[in-house]
């Protein structure tokens, strides 16, 4: 029988890329599911829209997310920790984002201290899209 791994940084960041990666509801229902077993708490949310005038509203779903699904407490440190995370995975889609419209989703997963915000986006116009992620990490 194989021993299982501990759950660090590494593991919490795939989780949340992965979930931002999910197809739909149930594909993301089930992969939560599975996570939750080895421990980690799990949240998603959709976005879509202008990148630019939607940043905030970006990391307020995060952090709303976030706590809707008690992955966070209601504390000024948890919740800074999900929007730094946040604001992080942002900045690093920020040069191809800048001006255009973007659409897809925001995975949030963590285990005790370690906490991971990816965003998993379509970005342009149309049928001319690019695909873009960013990551952030934080310790709370």
């Amino acid at each position: 029988m194989q021993e299982k791994m501990p759950i660090g940084s590494r593991e919490v960041a795939r989780a949340a890329i992965e979930l931002s990666m999910s197809q739909d509801r149930d594909e993301e229902s089930r992969f939560r599911k599975l996570l939750g077993q080895d421990g980690i708490l799990t949240a998603a949310a959709d976005f879509g829209g202008d990148y630019l005038s939607g940043i905030m509203r970006i990391v307020e779903r995060a952090v709303v997310a976030a706590r809707r699904e008690q992955v966070i407490s209601e504390s000024h440190l948890e919740e800074g920790g999900v929007a730094g995370a946040a604001r992080e995975a942002l900045n690093q889609i920020s040069a191809k984002a800048l001006g255009m419209s973007v659409g897809g989703k925001i995975g949030i997963a963590r285990h005790g201290e370690h906490v991971a915000v990816a965003v998993f986006f379509s970005i342009g116009l149309g049928h001319l899209d690019e695909v873009c992620i960013g990551l952030g990490h934080r310790a709370i």
